[in-house]
């Protein structure tokens, strides 16, 4: 019967302990407010009701209700120890008499605890509740040994003595185990938080760079693209879906990239090179790809990220410097060259001037001196490469300036069996120029068409008003043609299709027409001609 009791005693103590915790775990942690009073409160209720169902053995009530105060004291305090104490005091009273000891009994112990909390505070719990235990235990001797009870029947003492250390460390594994559990459960709820908070923000601006964020495995298949590649290359995710990468790679750089790939798992570093994307719409995009291999959990690689950027606005801009610096030479060179030529034209242009004094009936003097000045002119404009120089503008005929040009160069179009045919509108059409820079384009892009033409043939040459008040000059051949992936190098220093040409005579034609705020454009074929336009602004 009496170990019945003590399981019933024991029961009711486990439930009472366990029955908070597992009420905390299923609300949100937050904290409580004055929790030493509601948990001692709590505590001296359920010890009420241990008192209840205590043991009664000639007179004396035994439960478990120190083992409450214990856990209590050790956990929270003598606040709420206090607390727990008082209650549980005046639940014995009640249901039982001795007053007098029990009271006696009830102040020593929660005294002793008292004192002892000062000195064990900082120690862990576990600790505490040891040494609180040994407390009770001297005090329960103590208080055996001074009111005389069952002195004859030790074993009695032992076995409460043993009820109680077994109630004391099941409820301090129950509460030690909510405490880890609860710990646990707060790192792993940070954990889950943070990984979002990363994934979210990976995610943030894995959707929102234009960088190509591409993750693949060893055999080359796509295991994630970012979103970047609709906004880039025109691709839908669906497109991609299931494609070889290789497959929007130009053919000249797939076997270079597969060759970089297969180095980088080999090596297991990094590294960077560039290629060219097929957009959706078919055009070529220059990129920059840093790729980085993933290990795995046996140091090897089983994947790779892959970051690619657009580069082909760098790469323009990287070619813009280069043709500047490339100016810069020519402009040195240029200088050079036509200071050297200007002596010995001066002399020409003087004894031509004398021969032209001594025989006026000469009729090709005068075009002979033109010509010298012309010369004269172009060496200026070399020097401008060199040093700018300022420029006089005129309002001219536009008409007038390509009539006078191929009347210099009818004898070169006799000469290749070369027809030029000259239309226009009847009125004027006005324009603001340096009319011997304008003529020095003509002859170059007339001359450039010739040359074209080894069999001959015919060159058309057409004036119209375009919108915007601009003059249009076509400036169509029947040569040779240029290949259309070579028309947007024209222009640049030192680059020709000719054998024995430099590049210089179309570079100086487009620093003209853009020094007279205009343009040119080429469309060619390859033996079907090329077709030269050239707009101007007209003169308000």
């Amino acid at each position: 019967m009496i170990f019945f009791n003590y399981i019933v005693n024991l029961s009711i103590f486990c439930l009472f302990v366990i029955f908070p915790l597992v009420i905390r775990s299923y609300i949100n942690h937050k904290p409580i407010h004055k929790v030493r009073l509601w948990v001692g409160l709590y505590a001296g209720i359920f010890t009420i009701i241990l008192v209840m169902f205590s043991l009664k053995h000639q007179g004396y009530a035994y439960d478990l209700r120190y083992a409450t105060v214990i856990l209590v004291f050790a956990y929270l305090g003598p606040q709420a120890g206090f607390i727990t104490g008082g209650l549980a005091l005046l639940a014995r009273l009640f249901v039982n008499g001795l007053w007098y000891q029990a009271i006696i009994g009830c102040l020593i112990i929660m005294i002793a605890f008292s004192i002892l909390h000062l000195f064990i505070a900082k120690i862990s719990p576990i600790k505490r509740v040891l040494l609180f235990f040994s407390t009770f235990v001297s005090m329960y001797v103590f208080y055996v040994s001074t009111f005389n009870i069952f002195i004859d029947n030790p074993i009695f003492h032992v076995e409460y003595l043993l009820f109680m250390l077994v109630g004391v460390a099941i409820g301090a594994l129950l509460i030690e185990s909510y405490v880890k559990l609860h710990r646990l459960n707060f790192e792993l709820s940070y954990m889950y938080k943070k990984v979002e908070e990363s994934e979210s923000n990976y995610r943030l601006i894995a959707e929102n760079t234009l960088d190509l964020i591409t993750v693949m495995d060893k055999e080359y298949v796509i295991r994630y693209l970012s979103p970047s590649y609709k906004y880039v290359l025109g691709y839908e995710e669906s497109d991609m879906d299931g494609m070889d990468l290789s497959v929007i790679i130009h053919p000249e750089d797939v076997y270079m990239v597969k060759n970089a790939w297969d180095g980088m798992f080999e090596s297991n570093e990094s590294l960077l090179i560039e290629y060219r994307f097929r957009h959706k719409l078919g055009e070529w995009i220059e990129v920059e790809s840093r790729c980085m291999p993933v290990k795995g959990e046996d140091v090897s690689s089983e994947h790779f990220v892959m970051i690619s950027r657009d580069i082909s606005e760098r790469k323009k801009s990287e070619d813009i410097l280069l043709q500047s610096e490339k100016l810069s030479v020519v402009g040195e060179l240029a200088a050079g060259v036509a200071h050297e030529i200007r002596n010995p034209l001066t002399t020409i242009k003087g004894f031509v001037q004398l021969y032209k004094k001594e025989n006026k009936s000469s009729k090709y003097t005068d075009l002979l001196i033109n010509e010298l000045e012309r010369i004269e002119t172009i060496t200026s404009e070399l020097l401008s490469l060199g040093k700018p120089q300022a420029v006089r503008l005129i309002r001219v005929n536009i008409i007038d300036i390509i009539e006078n040009t191929l009347d210099v160069l009818t004898p070169q179009f006799i000469m290749k069996d070369i027809q030029f045919k000259l239309s226009y509108e009847e009125s004027p059409i006005f324009i603001t120029c340096e009319k011997n820079q304008l003529k020095q384009v003509f002859i170059n892009l007339i001359k450039n068409a010739m040359e074209a033409m080894d069999t001959g043939g015919e060159i058309y040459i057409n004036l119209r008003k375009g919108q915007d008040s601009a003059c249009i000059i076509s400036i169509q051949d029947q040569g040779c043609g240029i290949p259309e992936e070579l028309l947007p190098r024209l222009g640049e220093p030192f680059y020709t299709l000719k054998e024995k040409g430099t590049g210089l005579g179309l570079m100086i034609c487009h620093k003209i027409i853009k020094q007279h705020h205009g343009s040119i454009n080429y469309l060619s074929k390859v033996n079907e001609g090329t077709l030269i336009e050239l707009t101007l602004p007209i003169a308000g």
